[in-house]
């Protein structure tokens, strides 16, 4: 689990791609610094497992799922990505609740820069804009975000000067595909009232 509060702006080192799946290097030394093999990192906002890790740079596995549902099939050598190791349970809780589990992928539609901050424009497809509500919890390519305001199709949030420098987003610019993932209480949710409130068949 991780809480969204990304700890390391990594840089990918390398590419390895398959027919399935692909293979990234990348490079953060503070994430890999008590890194061992099987570890969980966060790459803007998968959960992806360390396979190997030396001097600063750590391997993970990407599976066919995880590059459709997410942007990682588009990183490319040199890029930067968030990154932010599995919450401890003695840590405390700075963002909201992360699984790393992407649910799909938006593109930035608008920046609309302030006098500190940037409210920023993101796209958001049909299937999760019903668990997207305003003033609730987002996670966008890794980074704990509160939502300003939602339509069907579209969301705001409003990034503070630390989020602009410490995170991809700070230079993320429109059309760029991001990450998303809901916040999973809503699925728990939707889940729990469906099968509470299912029509009896009978027998």
């Amino acid at each position: 689990m991780f809480t969204g509060i990304v700890e390391e702006l990594g840089t990918v080192a390398a590419l390895e791609t398959g027919t399935d799946s692909a293979r990234l290097t990348i490079r953060g030394p503070l994430v890999t610094s008590d890194a061992e093999h099987g570890a969980s990192i966060a790459v803007n906002g998968v959960c992806l497992t360390v396979v190997t890790h030396d001097d600063g740079e750590f391997t993970v596995d990407v599976m066919a799922e995880t590059l459709a549902r997410s942007s990682l099939g588009a990183l490319q050598p040199g890029d930067r990505v968030n990154l932010e190791r599995a919450m401890a349970a003695s840590s405390r809780f700075g963002g909201h609740v992360v699984q790393g589990h992407v649910d799909g992928t938006g593109t930035i539609a608008a920046r609309s820069p302030g006098e500190r901050w940037e409210v920023v424009e993101v796209s958001l497809p049909a299937d999760l804009s019903p668990y997207v509500v305003e003033k609730g919890s987002i996670t966008v390519d890794g980074v704990s975000l509160t939502v300003v305001d939602v339509t069907d199709d579209r969301f705001t949030v409003s990034l503070i000067p630390t989020t602009l420098e410490l995170t991809t987003l700070g230079t993320k610019g429109v059309g760029d595909p991001v990450n998303l993932e809901v916040d999973v209480l809503a699925k728990y949710v939707e889940r729990l009232l469906a099968t509470r409130f299912a029509p009896v068949v009978p027998s």
